[in-house]
């Protein structure tokens, strides 16, 4: 994903780049094909509301900026209520397509083991969570920090003519509508409260895939596998992705759900369809007969069973400087995330930031950072500088959210003079939000327009 976008950035700056490629060459634990940007795990890149959602705003901002994530993305769109989330394979195939047709990509379907050659004057790292060891061992090596890693764990994939429609039904929580317009776009699946209690027993119980060496790992709480989240409740499950609100079983409309599993489109076909945060560690033997406790899928065949593998990313706010050069040998950057940002839209967006900066820098131009109002200017700032503790260990990864941008007051009362309700006020902020946001990007992409003082 970011090493992609940030080969596009470059070539569409006008500046010729070489992308190196290692599949089919050296395969991963979790890739599937040798397409450029290939999905691993999700194929939702998540909310695309700019007015009312962190992730939202950074796909506007990026797609103002040109991103073939976006632009691809949007072109393979599959149904997925309020979220943006594409057919896995076509995304991948355009982005391999456009980078393999542009004129100044070249693309090297090699292994770069340990560190790039001297000869290489200016270089981007973009491997993301699956750097081959000996790059892994030479960046270590490099900069003398110890490894930081965590676990994420891919969710299975269901055949759609498997599933029990008798028994689940199709629509999006609170009947929202999506980028396409589609207000059922998930497919239901209900559980009574003793069908859920036997389901958590289960994934207790089951089998999971362990390594020892990992064992002081932590896991990413945006990616908890479904049955650690398990271990910290009964009730985690019901109150995160299988909670039942919203929702209405067209079957049984007078009885409330306990817990809902969720399936989202994951092919334009529409013949496969991803449980909803269900990543598992879960051995695969396991995994086909829990997921079958679920209504709706006893009888399910599925296209993928989930899975886990590990992530690795750096110390950047100790390492990287604000233009993503690594301080011990800078003509080395770092893009995705191998750096210490958590989701696809957020890799992408880092691998946008540093081809532009790479270009900038090839052309002779300035390589300011987007200012800390935009999303990717807080990004940014978060993994280069903003961690308070970095020197101390506990950087993480993180994904893209309000905290980490300039709070900013909102509206307290609306236009009849009465005080807003709280729900409205932040609808309301975060648009506000948004708008500053995009505003002080286009300041940034033109900064004549407004005066240089605006550029900074």
């Amino acid at each position: 994903m970011a090493g992609s976008e940030a080969a596009w950035q470059i070539a569409q700056a006008g500046v010729p780049v070489v992308l190196h490629e290692m599949r089919p060459v050296r395969g991963t634990d979790a890739h599937q094909t040798d397409r450029l940007a290939e999905l691993v795990c999700s194929n939702s890149f998540r909310a695309d509301d700019w007015t009312g959602n962190a992730v939202g705003l950074l796909h506007a901002e990026m797609r103002r900026l040109g991103s073939i994530i976006l632009s691809c993305g949007d072109a393979h769109q599959v149904p997925a209520g309020g979220a943006l989330a594409v057919d896995r394979d076509g995304f991948a195939q355009a982005v391999t397509d456009r980078l393999e047709a542009h004129p100044l990509v070249t693309i090297a379907r090699e292994e770069v083991a340990g560190l790039p050659p001297a000869a290489w004057d200016s270089v981007i790292v973009a491997t993301g969570p699956l750097t081959s060891p000996a790059l892994s061992e030479a960046i270590l090596g490099l900069t003398g920090e110890g490894e930081l890693s965590f676990f994420d764990a891919i969710a299975p994939i269901v055949h759609l003519e498997s599933v029990d429609m008798d028994v689940a039904w199709r629509q999006s929580r609170y009947d929202k509508e999506g980028p396409g317009g589609d207000a059922a776009a998930y497919i239901n699946c209900p559980m009574d409260r003793d069908q859920y209690e036997a389901f958590i027993d289960a994934l207790l119980a089951g089998p999971k895939s362990e390594f020892k060496d990992w064992e002081h790992v932590p896991y990413f709480d945006g990616c908890l596998p479904i049955e650690v989240m398990a271990e910290r409740g009964r009730e985690t499950l019901r109150h995160g992705p299988m909670k039942p609100v919203g929702l209405t079983n067209e079957h049984d409309p007078q009885t409330k759900a306990w817990a809902v599993v969720q399936l989202r489109q994951d092919n334009a076909l529409g013949t496969l369809w991803n449980m909803v945060g269900f990543q598992t560690k879960l051995k695969h033997g396991a995994q086909t007969d829990i997921f079958r406790m679920i209504p709706g899928l006893e009888k399910a065949v599925f296209a993928r069973l989930g899975g886990l593998h590990r992530n690795t990313f750096l110390n950047s706010p100790k390492l990287l400087d604000g233009s993503l050069r690594l301080k011990a040998d800078p003509r080395m950057r770092f893009a995705g995330q191998v750096t210490g940002v958590e989701g696809y839209v957020e890799s992408a967006a880092i691998g946008l930031l540093a081809g532009r900066f790479a270009a900038a820098e090839r052309l002779g131009q300035s390589a300011a950072p987007p200012p800390p109002t935009t999303a990717l200017g807080a990004l940014i700032g978060h993994i280069t500088g903003g961690h308070l503790d970095a020197g101390k260990g506990s950087f993480q990864p993180m994904n893209i959210n309000y905290g980490l941008l300039p709070p900013l007051e909102g509206p307290k009362h609306g236009a009849d003079g009465k005080r807003l309700p709280h729900k409205e006020r932040g609808r309301a902020k975060k648009r506000l939000v948004g708008e500053r946001a995009l505003a002080d990007l286009e300041a940034w992409i033109h900064p004549s327009s407004l005066g240089e003082g605006r550029a900074a």
